[in-house]
């Protein structure tokens, strides 16, 4: 699940649990939008922190390149 599943759970969420008044037979419709809305911010704390650590500085263009196989250093 992306940042847009995430975002489309919050708002779903939030349409059901703020701006709909239905009344369905043994289903609370405010309870399953606050589920859906806490499901989307989890999800989106997951993909924010995964995200955050594929994020790496590539090296500078002057600094040498290691190889880990051979120990060699490369210019």
């Amino acid at each position: 699940m992306g940042i847009g599943g995430c975002i489309g759970l919050l708002a779903v969420g939030a349409i059901l649990t703020f701006a709909v008044d239905w009344h369905i037979a043994g289903i609370n419709v405010d309870l399953v939008g606050i589920i859906m809305m806490i499901v989307g911010v989890i999800g989106l704390a997951t993909y924010v922190s995964i995200l955050k650590r594929r994020r790496t500085q590539p090296p500078s263009p002057g600094a040498p390149v290691v190889d880990v196989e051979d120990n060699r250093y490369y210019r």
